[in-house]
Formats: C-alpha cells, structure tokens, sequence
C-alpha cells in the first residue's frame, strides 16, 4: 500500500455494519488518494448519497434497518446512477446476478483482498465515467496503449500482443504502482467465470516481460502477493 498526501479525488461512499471491514476499506482508499465517507446502515447510506453525491458506493449486501439490495433498488428507482460495488458474504451465482438485476455496476464477496477492492473501484469509475473510453490512449513511460486499436507502442515501435497480453498491460498500467494478486488480476482480465489454473497469469507475465523488452516500465515480482508496473528510475517522477 502507498502512501500518499491528503486525499483529493474521488469520494467514495463505503457502506457496512461491520467496522472492521469499514476501516479497511477506507485504509486502502484513502492511501490511493479517495476520499472515503462511511454508513453502517441503509438508511444512514441513502441520506449519505443525497447529502455527500458520492461517485461511487461500496455497499454491503446484509445490513440492519434497510438492506444493500432494497438500497440499491431505491438508487435506481429514483433514477440515481451513482456505481454501486455490492459486498456480501455469500460468494455465489444467485447473489450476484441478484445484484447485478437491480442494477450494481460490480460485485465482490467477502472477506475481499483490499488492493483488489481498490482496482475494482478504478475500474468501476472507468467505465461509468469514460464514455468514450475506446477512444483513450494509456501512456506509462515510453509506452502508448491505445485502447480503441489495442494497439501496443514502445516508443515508435509497434509491439503485437495476445488480446490477454494487451488486457493485462492495460489493467497494470491502469494500476500503475500498486500491488495485484493473481486472483484479482483474473477477475480484471479473466472475469468471474474462470476455470483455469491462477499460475496462467505468471506465463503471460513472463511474455509481456518479453515484449516490453527496451520499455521504460517493467513488471515487478512481489513474491508470495503478486505483481506491479513500476517507472524504471530514469522515468519515475522525482520528488
């Protein structure tokens, strides 16, 4: 986790009856630049979205006085298109397509792993709020991702990857400097549904490896947690 000024981005409404998982979550936001306000009820989360417009809600599933699902579905009724990320402790099919019927932009069980938490909120807030996001282009270093092309550029050269290759870069580059496990960087790029063994993740590493080859970013290896792109110092901003 890093660690960063006071936070100035976003505001981020976390909603559960739970103050462990409440301090967690709002830990791992904050230190990536969020501003983080708490619920621990629906009632408190409804009054919070009207008073404080958050641009996204992390909200549990079971809570006292109003549950998440009845929240959510009073979000849409009134034509509230604030992102919803559900949290419930019952990881299963019928929960989250529950959830995703009434409307939640993304779904995750608990207990969850926080740095995933946090790169579901990055990408949640992608999508609702980059409408145009084919048309964007991710620069890290001396290298260019045009997403709309999934088109790989070190510098002048174009680099050909594998449409799992391309997604993989993009999900560290939209990451950029924070920590991925395998398991969440299946969900980012796999998504829910995957079968597959986890260590299919360190032989895409080890090909993009290979093709960042002359590349001013590189992936590193956290052993036993997992994987991030870093600047390599020439590159990295100087405080």
């Amino acid at each position: 986790m890093r660690e960063r000024s006071a936070a100035a981005g976003p505001r981020i409404l976390v909603v559960d009856d739970e103050p462990n998982i409440v301090e967690l979550a709002r830990l791992y936001l904050t230190a990536e630049g969020y501003q983080v306000e708490t619920a621990a009820d629906g009632i408190a989360a409804l009054e919070k979205v009207e008073s404080h417009a958050p641009a996204l809600v992390v909200l549990d599933v079971m809570m006292p006085r109003l549950d998440g699902w009845e929240v959510c579905r009073r979000l849409r009724g009134r034509n509230d298109r604030t992102p919803v990320i559900m949290l419930t402790a019952k990881d299963d099919d019928v929960d989250r397509i529950v959830g995703l019927e009434l409307g939640a932009d993304d779904y995750m069980g608990k207990p969850f792993n926080p740095r995933e938490l946090v790169a579901r909120v990055r990408a949640v807030l992608r999508r609702t709020q980059e409408p145009d996001r084919a048309k964007r282009v991710i620069a890290v270093g001396n290298v260019r991702l045009d997403i709309g092309a999934r088109e790989v550029k070190i510098g002048d050269r174009v680099v050909e990857m594998r449409a799992k290759e391309f997604d993989l870069l993009v999900a560290f580059a939209e990451n950029l400097g924070l920590v991925l496990d395998r398991e969440t960087l299946l969900r980012l790029v796999w998504g829910y549904d995957f079968l597959g063994d986890s260590r299919t993740i360190d032989v895409h590493v080890t090909w993009l490896r290979d093709k960042l080859n002359g590349a001013t970013v590189r992936i590193q290896t956290l052993r036993g947690i997992g994987y991030k792109l870093v600047l390599d110092a020439r590159d990295a901003p100087r405080s």
